[in-house]
């Protein structure tokens, strides 16, 4: 496969916003066991960290942009490059917003549940690895066509088992004797953990679509 000197930019930059994605995934889980830790001034740092790498995440995704307005890659494949992208981001965005769930609603994760709630962070916000490999291995052409798809599927797998986790806790928390009010927040808190892998499963769907496409 030959790659222009401007796709290349643009590979390297979906890579880089790849990296932060992952990283700003990572950083989120930390802040979560924090939390969860009752460490709430680690947490907030650890909060903050998340917001600025998620900011970076965003101005890379800007320099995308504009190489593929400036001519990357063929009129017609630029939208599927592009909103590619998008999906990553919003992975990135939506792990932000469960950490400034967390620190601004402060919910009270009562002991019993905390060890469930610290499974499903971990699965949920843990799928940025496998993600960002799936998209590299397609990108780069490290891997066959089919690998790469084989990759990005591993996330709908990983996305069922949030979502057996999140029935789990859905019915611990609701046949518990926790006030009513309690339980209403404990799984509104509970779907902005699960959302990230929703979103992910999303970017794995878009990824394959374009992958998809390149088959000649």
């Amino acid at each position: 496969m030959i790659i222009f000197k401007k796709e290349k930019e643009v590979i390297d930059l979906i890579a880089k916003h790849a990296d932060k994605m992952e990283e700003c995934l990572s950083t989120a889980i930390k802040t979560l066991q924090a939390y969860l830790e009752d460490d709430i001034d680690e947490a907030k740092q650890l909060a903050r960290e998340t917001d600025k790498i998620e900011t970076e995440a965003d101005l890379i995704r800007h320099e995308i942009r504009s190489k593929l307005y400036y001519g990357a890659y063929m009129p017609l494949l630029r939208e599927d490059i592009y909103k590619l992208v998008e999906s990553f981001d919003s992975v990135a965005n939506a792990a932000e917003k469960c950490c400034d769930f967390f620190l601004n609603q402060r919910p009270a994760i009562p002991n019993f549940l905390k060890p469930d709630y610290v499974e499903v962070i971990e699965e949920s916000l843990g799928v940025s690895a496998t993600l960002k490999h799936s998209l590299i291995c397609y990108l780069e052409g490290r891997c066959p066509i089919e690998v790469a798809r084989q990759h990005s599927r591993e996330i709908g797998l990983l996305e069922s088992k949030v979502d057996k986790l999140e029935w789990d806790i859905t019915k611990k928390i609701f046949s518990s004797d926790l006030d009513f009010s309690l339980k209403i927040h404990l799984r509104l808190c509970l779907d902005t953990i699960v959302d990230v892998s929703d979103l992910a499963e999303d970017a794995a769907d878009r990824l394959e679509l374009v992958t998809l496409k390149s088959i000649v």
